[in-house]
């Protein structure tokens, strides 16, 4: 009987740290209007990513952008070893990275996809420079100092799937990077979603 109970106790001490793990790691949000870089690994439209497509959520650093957050080169994957993948100009196999056509000064529906619903400081929306260098990962030096659009959110948790309504910057023209940073209210913590769009 003894031998049964202590099989029985390690069983739920490892499902209990399996829930444990599967909960902080599959926690979060990404943005796929326009679609991510990890969006696009994950769903299997970019191939050889690693680590980054079975997580796309997780692209997880401190808040405080540009003032802080991950170093310049690896912003897109949150300066996280795993999802370098993500910081490449070319994807893993040497391509373009796939983009999202955009027309300057329209109306455009942003929309992020979230696993872990936290509490909310805001929403802000980054686009490089015209003139950035597309062949580099990208630098705060490439994006325009200032969001295109802040999104407050007071604290509040969005829903499983948040819409925003926003206009497109005018002109632009090219490829350009959409830097999407969502920040955390009650963590030192924000997540970053970089998609490529092409005027």
């Amino acid at each position: 009987m003894r031998k049964k109970l202590g099989v029985a106790v390690v069983g739920l001490a490892v499902t209990g740290a399996s829930l444990l793990a599967t909960s902080s790691a599959s926690s979060h949000g990404y943005t796929d209007q326009p679609i991510s870089r990890q969006k696009l690994c994950a769903n299997g439209t970019v191939t050889n990513c690693g680590a980054i497509q079975y997580e796309p959520q997780s692209v997880e650093a401190p808040k405080g952008f540009p003032g802080s957050g991950p170093a310049d080169g690896s912003i897109c994957s949150g300066a996280h070893a795993n999802f370098s993948a993500l910081d490449g100009a070319k994807t893993p196999g040497g391509g373009a990275w796939p983009t999202t056509q955009l027309t300057g000064g329209q109306g455009y529906t942003f929309r992020w996809q979230f696993t872990a619903r936290h509490s909310t400081t805001d929403f802000r929306y980054y686009i490089t420079k015209n003139g950035w260098d597309d062949t580099k990962p990208l630098t705060r030096a490439a994006l325009d100092p200032q969001p295109f659009m802040t999104v407050p959110y007071g604290g509040a948790q969005p829903p499983a799937t948040l819409s925003q309504q926003g206009t497109i910057p005018t002109q632009k023209t090219g490829h350009h990077v959409i830097l999407a940073v969502w920040n955390i209210a009650d963590t030192t913590n924000a997540f970053y979603s970089c998609a490529d769009v092409k005027f």
